[in-house]
């Protein structure tokens, strides 16, 4: 089963990296299909294969010998791993349906936000949407309400660092994805883990985020792939608000 789940998740990465390049353009998820952006050459299906297209054409476009970003098959690969961890974690459950989707969402935004700079609105609402709908059918209307509560609260405590963020830096500390992102975290990890994923992620990659800084006259990161980065790490391991007060209990 770990294969199988590992098989469907770089399928799905591959289709994910599309969403992500194609969403914020303003462009179809369909239309045209994929195809080399250099010269336009329509993908083969034999071109399509997770992975394995990759190092077979060696990295280059079958026709006009462009390179191909290594960006694709990492996060194929990436979404293959994080799908097939999902399992182990939560085993062949309901709860395996909220987390594919959540991890689903991370990932498009993650590709989106690393190249773009941005979080589109209709990942969001499409994805804060489904989430809502698989809460309520497998846990009910009450913990449906719950999580849009939770949502809420991480929502409100994102917005006011933000605020914090730009009085002290004297500019935009984050952008609106970020803090919208933060009530779908609220939703499914709940209102405390939410904001601990904030902590988490930014400690993790902070050394990624030093040597992106010092290589970005801008100074400006996007903060999006860190969020998700914490989020995903709570979410695998889950870690809950009893796990913390019996932490901090021993």
């Amino acid at each position: 089963m770990n294969i199988i789940m590992f098989v469907v998740g770089i399928i799905f990465g591959s289709f994910y990296n599309v969403v992500g390049y194609r969403i914020p353009k303003g462009k179809s998820i369909v239309f045209p299909p994929s195809h080399c952006p250099n010269c336009g050459h329509k993908l083969k299906s034999y071109e399509l294969i997770p992975i394995l297209s990759y190092f077979i054409q060696k990295g280059k476009c079958r026709k006009c010998h462009e390179k191909i970003s290594l960006f694709y098959p990492i996060f194929e690969l990436l979404t293959g791993i994080l799908f097939m961890l999902a399992y182990i974690s939560f085993g062949l459950t309901s709860k395996l349906i909220i987390a594919i989707t959540f991890i689903s969402l991370l990932i498009i935004i993650t590709v989106s936000d690393y190249n773009y700079m941005i979080i589109p609105d209709s990942v969001l609402i499409f994805f804060g949407t489904l989430l809502l709908i698989e809460i309520y059918i497998i846990y009910g209307p009450n913990k449906a309400l719950t999580s849009i509560f939770d949502g809420i609260l991480s929502f409100i405590f994102m917005f006011l660092l933000k605020k914090f963020g730009d009085f002290i830096f004297k500019k935009e500390s984050m952008g609106g994805g970020d803090i919208k992102l933060l009530f779908i975290f609220g939703m499914v990890l709940t209102f405390p883990i939410a904001i601990l994923s904030i902590f988490v992620g930014s400690l993790i990659g902070l050394p990624l985020s030093i040597l992106i800084i010092s290589k970005n006259s801008d100074h400006i990161i996007a903060f999006g792939p860190f969020l998700a980065l914490g989020a995903i790490v709570l979410l695998l391991s889950k870690i809950d608000l009893n796990t913390i007060i019996s932490f901090y209990n021993f």
